[in-house]
């Protein structure tokens, strides 16, 4: 567990977090999750409709009658016709913004500009035609930008936010070094590394790119099991 400012992050493997800020509990792309005692979520976000990201049975096994649903279009059928309990749903497109309870969730595009499913038609994991989101938590001023699946886009240049947690495992996403770069351009005051564990990359790379920011404050979180 990581805490800034009373807000705590844990680190649920993949790209699994649970934020604790003013007393909710947001979780953002839940899965595989081998905690048996989590708390309720307040707030589920999904960054895009594939499993690993929106995940139908770790996110009924967080959600309750109270929980909101907020995610892209493309992941509103998934949360309508499997997730079992909810309060309501949320559409959270590139560009859009609100309020919940005074949290302020926007988000920016998450794509792939040259991993590509099919390298002859030049076929993107994630294309931008999608809609898949980066979300940004915005609690009292302190920013969390969690970058979703994605490459070095332009739309991270100069964000800003205080926390970042951005892939590095490679092969959907950013390799290490690519990631160093986005790190850079981002220019959060904390970074934290993501899209490993639980199956999917290395834990090792955590320390490779820790080693490659040498003036950056990077946070190496630890996996939280059982």
């Amino acid at each position: 567990m990581f805490e800034y400012e009373g807000i705590k992050i844990h680190w649920l493997g993949h790209d699994a977090f649970l934020i604790k800020a003013k007393g909710k509990n947001i979780y953002i792309d839940p899965y595989k999750l081998s905690k048996a005692d989590l708390p309720k979520a307040d707030i589920v976000i999904s960054s895009h409709e594939h499993f690993d990201h929106c995940n139908p049975e770790a996110i009924n096994q967080v959600s309750s009658t109270e929980t909101i649903l907020i995610g892209p279009s493309v992941v509103q059928d998934i949360f309508d016709e499997k997730i079992t309990r909810k309060i309501g749903m949320k559409e959270l497109n590139p560009g859009d913004s609100f309020e919940i309870e005074g949290i302020k969730i926007s988000a920016i595009p998450a794509y792939n500009i040259h991993r590509f499913r099919d390298p002859e038609t030049k076929t993107p994991f994630h294309p931008k035609e999608s809609g898949h989101i980066g979300p940004i938590i915005d609690v009292d001023g302190i920013t969390i930008y969690h970058a979703g699946d994605a490459d070095k886009i332009p739309e991270m240049d100069g964000l800003n936010p205080t926390i970042a947690l951005i892939p590095i495992s490679g092969t959907y996403v950013m390799d290490v070094d690519e990631a160093v770069e986005a790190a850079k351009a981002i220019n959060a005051k904390i970074t934290i590394p993501m899209h490993i564990g639980r199956g999917i990359g290395k834990l090792e790379f955590i320390e490779e790119f820790k080693n490659k920011l040498p003036d950056h404050e990077i946070v190496a979180m630890e996996l939280e099991e059982d």
